[in-house]
């Protein structure tokens, strides 16, 4: 009996010397298809090795050795993304909102396989937040964040627009947001401050500013399509519009397929990426059905007070059904010209805005743009590799995700089976890993479990 003590402790000894040597930070995804996203090519039997937070090594099975330490993950049968981003987000606004509510968001966008967020509603909790993701002490995707907006209210005149931008340079925010209501003259003195010191602006296009004026003069990205339409309407369009007694089929029907080709590109010329965030604007301008939006299974994750505020905000239409249907199939029209031609595409829902629940919402979105016929491949660019290169060349920080190769940024979803052969895949999810860090489904199924349980009634 001793002796049987002994050996079982000694069995315990070496089990707890063998989890002691474990490794924190090393990862090791062994037998796996992966979608470097470099291409549309799927390689299959690959290791890819993670070491604080970043990729290491990537090659098949059997040649890419395993570190010692390394946590294994199997992924036999499974297929290894690049994260996804959401580059319309939103967490809760103002000077200190509840930390509970803030984190749920994160976990949302993260048990979704979102890894990056572009925060378009900026306060200045969400900069310390941001640093707290990025050193591991919050779950949350990296976080982007965008400044208070500029708007017609917060900059009436130039100098406001000039100290609102030297603000939020000195505060930290990563670009300016912009809102409507801005003048041309307030415009242009904002781009005048902004563009030597290398601050970029994004979001919507103000209505005297328009949207040829916003690219000539560096806008970043156009959110929402926003100006699209307008700016491609032929000039007696044009002329009714700025009466304001054209309807939106109206608008829609006269498009100048001359000025189309023009704005798509010019629009590549300047180096303008597009957000188009359709799947809100159909809930916006079609008829909503408020119950059966609610009858969403993801509605279990979002409290009752949010889902009454989008029950009583349902839109019962923009005009009547055809009429809505041409400008909504227009914008698709839009979409499909900007992506055929190579512009950059940056996936985006504006969560959570009406019914848009964060982090599934972005799995509609990309429903919708496949719509448009672009391709799985281009729509999952629009999410990964693009997003890094955005990051790169207008934000000025690290782009370096969006594929899967040594030296970039270990965000990466497991997969049970390939998104390439079918989108609704993404939620075929085995785990997703932050930074290097690796969130189990499990863990994951659990945490929606909780969020449903308190959101429950």
């Amino acid at each position: 009996m001793k002796t049987l003590q002994m050996l079982a402790l000694a069995g315990v000894g070496a089990l707890a010397a063998c989890e002691a040597q474990t490794v924190p930070g090393l990862t090791a995804f062994t037998s796996v298809s992966v979608l470097p996203m470099t291409s549309d090519a799927v390689v299959s039997g690959q290791t890819v090795v993670v070491q604080d937070g970043v990729i290491t090594a990537v090659g098949p099975t059997g040649e890419v050795e395993v570190p010692r330490g390394a946590t294994e993950i199997d992924g036999t049968g499974r297929f290894l993304m690049p994260g996804l981003a959401e580059m319309h987000a939103h967490v809760p606004p103002g000077d200190n909102p509840p930390r509970e509510e803030v984190e749920e968001i994160l976990f949302l966008y993260v048990a979704n396989g979102i890894t990056s967020i572009r925060g378009m509603l900026g306060s200045a909790y969400q900069i310390p937040l941001a640093d707290e993701i990025e050193r591991g002490e919050v779950l949350g995707p990296n976080f982007y964040v965008g400044a208070p907006s500029i708007n017609g209210g917060s900059a009436p005149a130039p100098a406001d627009a000039e100290a609102l931008i030297r603000a939020h340079v000195e505060a930290g925010y990563d670009l300016q947001k912009i809102h409507p209501g801005v003048s041309r003259e307030t415009w242009d003195h904002m781009v005048a401050v902004a563009q030597p010191i290398g601050f970029t602006y994004s979001g919507h296009v103000p209505a005297d500013v328009g949207l040829v004026h916003a690219i000539e003069t560096g806008m970043s990205t156009v959110d929402h399509l926003d100006g699209y339409v307008q700016a491609i309407a032929s000039d007696d369009v044009q002329a009714q519009v700025n009466a304001g007694v054209i309807s939106l089929g109206g608008l829609a029907r006269g498009v100048d397929e001359a000025k189309l080709d023009d704005i798509v590109r010019m629009t590549i010329e300047h180096d303008v990426y597009v957000v188009p965030t359709q799947y809100l604007w159909r809930n916006l301008y079609g008829a909503t059905n408020a119950d059966e939006m609610l009858r969403q299974p993801e509605m279990r994750y979002v409290s009752s007070e949010t889902r009454e505020g989008w029950r009583r905000r349902a839109s019962a239409g923009r005009g009547p059904p055809e009429e809505v249907a041409v400008y909504l199939d227009l914008r698709d029209r839009i979409l499909k010209a900007l992506s055929d031609a190579g512009a950059g595409i940056l996936m985006g829902t504006d969560s959570p805005q009406l019914f848009n629940v964060p982090g599934f919402a972005l799995h509609r979105e990309l429903q919708v743009m496949a719509e448009t016929g672009m391709s799985n491949y281009e729509i999952l660019k629009s999410g990964t590799v693009t997003v890094g290169e955005y990051v790169a060349s207008h934000l000025g920080l690290d782009g370096n995700f969006g594929t899967i190769a040594p030296g970039q940024r270990a965000d990466l979803v497991l997969l049970g089976s390939n998104p390439l052969d079918d989108l609704a895949n993404l939620f075929d999810r085995a785990g997703v890993m932050v930074r290097g860090r690796w969130v189990s489904g499990e863990e994951i199924d659990a945490g929606l479990e909780a969020l449903a349980a308190k959101h429950a009634g």
